[in-house]
């Protein structure tokens, strides 16, 4: 799911929570008009349970979607930290290729924040994604080009590891970039609030006038916190963002300018 698709669904279960709410007080109201207080007698279990339900399936939701944000800010921090310890270990490669190395891993600190510039084109990300792959290469066939002249053997044995943990550290970072809550269990859980809607409705028609503050409160309160998990899962275009961890890296970048 993209997060174009984030708004609609929220806007879409609001409403949608709301005719619920409406649906199932109007069926209440005709159940006692029918069978008096009978109509609600036997049934706050399953009340209590469908309310359980969807507070159970909101916090699991909620904290897997703050783990995940903090994870990718994590892993931000990772990247940086294994880019700055590779760059200053270049100070033990044979001085003839340090001009070359550390030009390299100039280009590919840019190309790596070109991948998280465009956050709203996934094709123009796809591209620095394989853009930095390549600068990846290229650094990689540099340091083994070094360790092979370097008699010291420094190069191997510092440099070429803390190079591996760099480039390790990326494939992590993209897989984390495309990671989001499961499909079915974002169905489960509209599924689970439009059935608490209708039970709170069906609750409400003991009341012989429905009180539209009470329909508007539960059905925004459920709706947003839905939208805080959505946002959550797309901390690159939502009001949530990772913009002041993601400066980390243009913040290295110009201290090995």
């Amino acid at each position: 799911m993209t997060f174009y698709a984030v708004l609609p669904i929220v806007i879409g279960l609001f409403l949608a929570m709301v005719l619920c709410l409406e649906l199932g007080y109007r069926v209440g109201r005709r159940r006692i008009q029918r069978d008096g207080t009978a109509a609600h007698e036997g049934i706050s279990s399953m009340e209590a349970s469908t309310f359980a339900l969807l507070g159970l399936l909101l916090g699991f939701a909620f904290s897997g979607a703050l783990g995940r944000f903090d994870t990718r800010r994590g892993l931000i921090v990772q990247e940086a930290n294994a880019i700055g310890t590779a760059y200053l270990r270049l100070d033990l490669a044979p001085m003839d290729d340090q001009p070359e190395l550390r030009r390299l891993f100039r280009d590919y600190l840019d190309a790596r924040i070109r991948v998280y510039a465009t956050p709203t084109d996934d094709e123009a990300t796809d591209q620095s994604i394989a853009a930095a792959e390549g600068v990846q290469r290229r650094i990689w066939s540099a340091a083994i080009e070094s360790a092979r002249s370097d008699a010291s053997q420094n190069v191997a044995r510092a440099l070429i590891p803390a190079i591996n943990d760099m480039i390790d550290i990326t494939t992590v970072r993209t897989v984390a970039l495309h990671t989001r809550m499961p499909t079915a269990i974002l169905a489960l859980l509209l599924i689970a609030a439009l059935s608490s809607a209708m039970t709170a409705g069906y609750a409400m028609a003991k009341r012989q006038h429905r009180s539209l503050l009470h329909v508007v409160l539960y059905a925004t309160s459920i709706a947003m916190t839905i939208y805080v998990v959505l946002d959550l899962e797309h901390p690159r275009r939502g009001l949530i963002r990772l913009d002041a961890t993601e400066k980390i890296l243009e913040q290295l970048r110009d201290s090995i300018r």
